[in-house]
């Protein structure tokens, strides 16, 4: 042979092996994972892996390890896996069922991947982070394929940053593709920009930004994305791993206990190359335990809707910023306090003027309420009991002291409501004692019987002084052209407990719309009318009478009389 030629030839060899044995984060991917075999379909009743290689080089898996919560595997062998393929890592014991799907390779101490929420970490020969997922039960998004039999699969493996948005239930007859392409691959549209959703501090000049999704190392690495108030300047900035969603800041001097800061997050990118704009901006500061009541009950359904669970809301009334991780609920049985559940795993702020909602499916109370903020909402596997006729919350600190306590009952709720079901017991002021009933009002028909992560329908307002209703426009077209198309009924009360009753009639003094009946009322609210009869059928122009009667159980009413112009455009 040439020298020449041997030369290219080792040339070619030399490099081949380099780029087999070097991988940049995301170059290999986790891209499928059997948690759950049994009941068996089609595939082998054992765990195991799949990683596919999305570069076009040769990638050397020799070293690297898999790791889970409760720890990390033996190194993997020697193996090039070559671009656009896939490879299967399981334990010594299922080599030989998997061996007929493809390449595989064994690892001793396989993690042990749990059936419903575990992370599993991807790590080079050196520990670097590769890939990493923290998967729940319902990344499936099939509660019937969540039971087991069936793998989860990657949609985009290009497009990995997208998190569980971008796994799903395999639908292949056997149960999964082990060894070949995912039976859901394709291409994930995927726009959505990073964002800071929360905060938290690991001392005073160190703070964690916790984002939707992982994010770019370099963007969160340039100081001046970011911009902190009380003239806080920043030392260093650094995505942490495995799973890239938390940056750490280290400011140049500490943050002072019982002071909120405002942290601005600006222009970072996530792997997809979306990029945050301005303006993205969290609460940070140091946590305290909370004084006795600083923290209240503030909402509590206890007897939801058949396909619904209950829930109970925090409000943050002091100025202290308290940690969801060290606060616990509970109820009693038999006088004593019982079934303690801790509000949260990992450290969850609730600053001050917060409000938290605890529930165990977050996914139910946001399809029954509207959750104006549903980063507010804890998840807690296994609430303690709350029965429907009365029973007991309590909110706990870490050493087991009660912040507050509400001895609830059923009789609580407005006593005109004929079926409690669904219908949450709202605090009225926040600041009036937890256990008298006079300061508990069930929430209104007008707010969807439930207020979680706000301020409560029935929330006392101390600047109103009397019941007030207005009407605009008092001349309206109901055409559909954009222009005054509905008439708008606004209401203002001074106490909670009123019930209304709406009327329109016609100049005659025929009635033509019961438009409201016997609808429990929050402090403020309105209706809309769009000029139609009782029957859906639309009204003659002319004058109308707005008929509006209030009412309270103790026997106050009070009623409005309003004349308003329906016009039609020629």
């Amino acid at each position: 042979m040439k020298p020449f030629i041997l030369l290219a030839l080792c040339l070619i060899l030399t490099a081949a092996k380099v780029s087999a044995q070097s991988a940049n984060r995301y170059d290999i991917v986790i891209d499928e994972l059997m948690i759950d075999p049994t009941p068996q379909l089609g595939l082998p009743d054992v765990e195991w892996v799949e990683l596919k290689n999305t570069t076009d080089t040769p990638i050397n898996v020799e070293g690297w390890q898999l790791a889970d919560a409760s720890g990390l595997s033996g190194r993997m062998p020697a193996f090039v896996l070559q671009p656009d393929s896939f490879l299967l890592v399981c334990a010594g014991s299922a080599v030989t069922a998997l061996s007929a799907f493809g390449p595989v390779i064994s690892v001793t101490r396989f993690p042990s991947l749990n059936n419903d929420e575990d992370q599993l970490i991807l790590t080079d020969a050196n520990g670097r982070v590769i890939h990493a997922v923290q998967y729940t039960a319902d990344w499936y998004q099939n509660p019937v394929k969540a039971e087991g039999g069936w793998t989860l699969e990657m949609i985009d493996p290009q497009n990995p940053c997208a998190a569980n948005n971008n796994w799903i239930a395999s639908i292949d007859e056997s149960g999964g593709t082990p060894g070949r392409r995912n039976s859901v691959n394709g291409i994930l549209d995927d726009d959505t920009a990073p964002a800071a959703i929360r905060t938290f501090t690991t001392d005073s000049t160190h703070c964690v930004i916790v984002f939707n999704k992982p994010v770019d190392s370099s963007s969160t690495a340039q100081l001046h994305n970011y911009k902190l108030t009380n003239n806080l300047s920043l030392i260093s900035a650094t995505a942490l791993p495995p799973f890239f969603d938390q940056v750490l800041l280290q400011t140049g001097m500490p943050m002072e206990t019982g002071t909120v800061y405002q942290v601005t997050v600006s222009n970072i990118t996530d792997c997809k190359g979306n990029t945050s704009g301005t303006g993205n901006t969290v609460k940070a500061g140091i946590p305290e335990i909370p004084d006795k009541s600083g923290i209240v009950v503030n909402e509590i359904l206890f007897n939801p809707n058949p396909s619904g669970y209950d829930y109970v809301e925090l409000y943050n009334r002091s100025n202290q910023i308290a940690d969801a991780a060290h606060l616990f609920i509970a109820n009693r049985s038999g006088g004593s306090i019982s079934s303690v559940k801790a509000l949260a795993s990992e450290p969850f702020y609730i600053f001050p003027g917060d409000y938290i909602v605890l529930t165990e499916n977050k996914a139910s109370l946001a399809m029954n309420y509207l959750v104006k903020n549903p980063g507010q909402v804890l998840t807690v596997a296994s609430l303690p009991s709350f029965p429907d006729d009365e029973g007991d919350v309590l909110l706990l600190d870490r050493q087991g002291h009660i912040i507050d306590e509400v001895a609830y009952k059923d009789d609580w709720h407005f006593q005109l409501l004929h079926n409690n079901e669904g219908v949450a017991l709202e605090r009225i002021d926040p600041n009036a004692p937890s256990q008298d009933a006079g300061n508990w009002h069930s929430a209104a028909s007008t707010a969807g019987y439930g207020t979680p992560t706000y301020q409560n329908s029935q929330f006392r307002q101390a600047a109103v002084a009397n019941a007030t209703l207005t009407i605009t426009p008092t001349i309206f077209s109901p055409d559909n052209d954009g222009i005054d198309d509905i008439v708008t009924i606004r209401y203002n009360l001074d106490n909670p407990g009123f019930v209304a009753n709406i009327t329109i009639f016609d100049a005659a003094g025929r009635p033509v719309r019961a438009l409201v009946h016997n609808a429990t009322l929050g402090l403020n609210g309105n209706w809309n009318w769009d000029g139609l009869d009782d029957k859906g059928l639309q009204l003659p122009a002319g004058q109308y009478i707005v008929l509006t009667e209030l009412f309270n159980l103790q026997g106050k009413t009070q009623q409005f009389k309003n004349v308003i112009v329906l016009a039609r455009r020629m």
